[in-house]
């Protein structure tokens, strides 16, 4: 080869062109700088091996939502070091809930201390094991058998006041805060115990476009207000709404602050939900897409295409699996790692609502009053509940303190203004997290409560909770203790129904 190179080399010579010599007296840095890039590549391990996975990234968010506010990270730390820190740190908090647990059930023995130290352990062992099997969806807990019959307790009771109707209800982590948006544009933080509210206080528009918001889109000449959705992320940190302005804005719990506003969406931002532990925000929008922030970055990630139409609902667990309906009349299934989508088409005329039983079954409302039960398996309803919320439901017969009582005049007027079809529309599912009780809300004067065998063998129905108005949104608590619903005088997506004799706020129902 080297020969080829000296007679193409002399070749040009004699046809008497000046040749750029390539060959140069220095060593090639590709061979001999290899050494150099070594000792720099021990030096900067710590940036190098920081950056090198996508899997630390999400470590070092997990790593800023367990640690206390004023520590900070030691510049020389490995990413090996962080690990072993943040699951020290892990295991410690599951030793206290431990030491808590073992102090409600019986009282601690002073004498053994090594033992009663390696009966926590393996305490703490068994909540990790029942922790993973639940976030899997392979152990279901069994609490609908457990629920008290709504004649024996006081009924749903009134916690927060709303001016217009409530369109969206979130709770914390915890079950010890909630969260609550209207039509008008109010956001309010509550306390679960006492009621104690906080309203946000939305900034100003220069403050806004400071943040990211950009101006109003289309024929509007003011910005609207009015809020559609709510999430809160699974460390309590951040509070994302979504509205009519087509932004996504993020707020600060902590300081009941706006820190940031996501533009991008075309339409109306209709549905939101934040990926369990992490900070990973999920959009749905009138402009038929589902976008990907990143709220601990304040970034955008990516977009999904799939609908035909407006999405209207958005849910997810732990799995990076989406689920998305719209009024295309069908269902999608993100798998977003493998960006592929399963399709679902439903035998109502539209679909409303969705939310996860686990990671391979779900449940669906439509207008039609009907309620779907799906398996990842199949691309039809594995069972289907017709008229879950029948129009002309016998309501009296039950308490409601707090509220209306839902007589059979109320009734009787519900059909005559929004019409049965109205009343009847399964507005919002909702499902206990890892537990086989689910609830459904429409406009007839019910909240029902149903039991989801295991094996997807069926949807059985338990109770019917009595409470006036459209049930825009519900929200169990993760312990399985109440139950939180929205609830005004509209429908959450539009005005094509009023009922007079409801109230708007949030109610609390004790299960």
């Amino acid at each position: 080869m080297m020969n080829r190179k000296k007679s193409k080399t002399n070749k040009l010579n004699q046809n008497g062109h000046k040749t750029k010599r390539f060959k140069s007296d220095k060593p090639d840095p590709f061979f001999d700088g290899d050494s150099k890039r070594r000792r720099k590549f021990e030096n900067d391990n710590d940036e190098d091996s920081i950056n090198s996975s996508d899997s630390d990234e999400y470590e070092d968010r997990d790593v800023a939502a367990m640690e206390d506010d004023g520590a900070e990270l030691a510049e020389d730390e490995t990413a090996a070091e962080k690990r072993k820190r943040v699951a020290e740190a892990y295991l410690e908090k599951m030793r206290a809930a431990a030491r808590r647990e073992e102090e409600e059930e019986e009282e601690i023995d002073e004498r053994g201390g090594n033992e009663d130290g390696d009966r926590r352990d393996s305490l703490v062992a068994r909540m990790l094991q029942a922790q993973q099997l639940e976030d899997s969806g392979r152990v279901r807990k069994l609490i609908a058998s457990r629920v008290q019959n709504p004649k024996t307790t006081e009924g749903f009771r009134l916690l927060v006041k709303h001016r217009q109707s409530v369109t969206a209800v979130v709770l914390s982590e915890d079950d010890t805060k909630g969260f609550s948006a209207s039509k008008d544009g109010y956001i309010v933080h509550w306390d679960i115990d006492n009621g104690k509210t906080e309203t946000y206080t939305w900034p100003n528009e220069e403050k806004l476009k400071s943040h990211g918001a950009k101006d109003p889109q289309g024929r509007a000449k003011k910005r609207s207000k009015h809020v559609l959705a709510l999430a809160v992320s699974s460390d309590g940190r951040y509070l994302a709404s979504g509205g009519f302005d087509r932004h996504i804005h993020l707020w600060d719990t902590r300081a009941r602050e706006h820190i940031q506003a996501f533009p991008g969406h075309k339409g109306p931002v209709s549905c939101l939900t934040f990926r369990q532990g992490t900070s990973e925000l999920f959009s749905g929008s009138y402009d038929r897409t589902i976008k990907i922030w990143n709220a601990e970055d304040r970034s955008y990630i990516t977009t999904l295409f799939g609908h035909q139409s407006d999405v209207l609902t958005i849910d997810c667990l732990r799995k990076e699996r989406v689920l998305t309906v719209g009024r295309d009349r069908t269902m999608h299934l993100w798998k977003v790692p493998e960006e592929s989508q399963l399709v679902f088409r439903a035998p109502a005329s539209s679909l409303e609502c969705c939310c996860f039983i686990n990671n391979d079954e779900f449940l669906s409302g439509s207008d039609d009053g009907s309620i779907e039960h799906w398996s990842v398996l199949r691309k039809k309803p594995l069972h289907i509940i017709k008229n879950a919320h029948p129009s002309l439901t016998p309501i009296n017969k039950l308490q409601n303190d707090g509220l209306s009582n839902g007589s059979i005049d109320n009734i009787d007027h519900i059909s005559e203004k929004a019409g049965p079809s109205a009343c009847s529309w399964v507005s919002t599912v909702a499902v206990c997290r890892g537990s086989d009780l689910a609830a459904s809300g429409a406009g007839n004067g019910v909240v029902r409560l149903w039991e989801i065998e295991n094996d997807a063998k069926g949807v059985n129905p338990l109770f019917e909770l009595p409470l006036v108005g459209y049930v825009n949104s519900l929200a169990f608590a993760k312990s399985g203790k109440f139950l939180v619903a929205g609830v005004g005088k509209e429908p959450r997506l539009g005005r094509w129904g009023s009922l007079p004799a409801a109230r708007h706020g949030v109610a609390v129902h004790l299960l």
